[in-house]
């Protein structure tokens, strides 16, 4: 007996095991997971992992470098390459520009249009295999001298990949920057302070934020100062990004200056000012306003109606002693119909 139920109770475990295995396959790759990877590839003697490409030149000169494409499946993987621009989104990302329908280059003519990887635009890598292609960067001779950002793309089935190539073109350099459009906007916790940055220079910036803030009545607490926004600012690039106040006044006349530095010299002041009002208050005082609009305007159509019409002037009995009234003088419009 005992044996018995010993048997049925390894029955049972064999039973719910493969229950198990048949409800729940292996987990397929995530959406955000091609089963393989780009990077920068190490030279024979480099040990340490390259983030991102880092290419200089003057103008004229061809760069050279090679990227790497790992394939951790079991499957052969077709990957098409192609050089893309790289820009700022409007709140600070960085981006790179689309393909141009029809053809593997950037969309913009940029750095990215200028890297080649000759006829290995689309490469097979076998299984649990890397491979590593070359390819060719080509300053144009009148390229303009500062910080080019451009990245390289691997893509397959719709899923991209990309590798940032910071080029630096010979030449004189400028780190120039202004902050526009200081405002303080919402109210209380949700209050925020509003602004843009523009890069003036050739130079990608790291910008530094310091926020100084000044009340008519009372002393308000100066939002986070000294502080980083994580954003590396690309030549030509504007951004609008906002900073949290949470202990902005609830009713007072605020102004906060900002004073925006970046590496290379970079420097810029910019003011804004507000009143500070509470919703409720606010909402009082534009009612308050509008029923005294009206009170006025009622005050002045009443006015009005009362005004006594001034009286007749008799005719005169004989002609003037000034001699008969002229003709009134006739006046003609030019380009009046006659």
């Amino acid at each position: 007996m005992p044996v018995l139920h010993s048997l049925r109770r390894a029955a049972l475990v064999l039973l719910l095991a493969a229950a198990t295995l048949y409800a729940a396959p292996a987990r397929p790759a995530a959406a955000d997971e091609p089963g393989w990877t780009a990077e920068p590839a190490t030279g024979a003697a480099a040990t340490a992992v390259r983030p991102y490409f880092y290419l200089a030149g003057a103008p004229g000169t061809v760069l050279e470098d090679r990227l790497a494409l790992a394939n951790t499946t079991d499957q052969e993987r077709t990957i098409t390459l192609r050089g893309a621009d790289a820009y700022n989104t409007a709140d600070g990302a960085f981006a790179v520009r689309p393909a141009t329908p029809g053809s593997g280059a950037a969309g913009a003519a940029g750095a990215g249009s200028w890297i080649s990887f000759g006829a290995a635009t689309t490469v097979k890598v076998p299984p649990r295999t890397q491979a590593v292609v070359p390819f060719t960067l080509t300053v144009p001779p009148a390229s303009p001298p500062g910080d080019h950002p451009a990245a390289v793309i691997a893509g397959e089935g719709g899923h991209e990949v990309g590798v940032r190539v910071h080029l630096r073109v010979g030449g004189p350099t400028l780190a120039a920057l202004t902050v526009e459009d200081v405002a303080v906007r919402g109210r209380g916790a949700a209050a925020v302070i509003a602004y843009t940055l523009v890069n003036r220079g050739n130079v990608a910036l790291t910008p530094e934020l310091r926020i100084r803030a000044e009340a008519l009545v009372g002393e308000p607490a100066d939002p986070p100062r000294g502080r980083t926004p994580p954003i590396e600012l690309l030549p030509g690039q504007r951004v609008e990004l906002t900073e949290p106040w949470p202990d902005a006044p609830a009713f007072d006349r605020v102004r906060v200056t900002l004073t925006v530095t970046a590496p290379g010299g970079a420097r810029a002041v910019a003011t804004g000012t507000r009143w500070l009002v509470p919703r409720s208050l606010a909402g009082w005082i534009g009612g308050g306003l509008l029923g005294l609009g009206a009170t006025t305007a009622a005050a002045l159509y009443l006015v009005r109606g009362r005004r006594p019409e001034p009286a007749p002037v008799p005719a005169a009995d004989g002609p003037s002693a000034a001699g008969p009234t002229p003709p009134a003088p006739h006046h003609e419009l030019t380009g009046a119909a006659r």
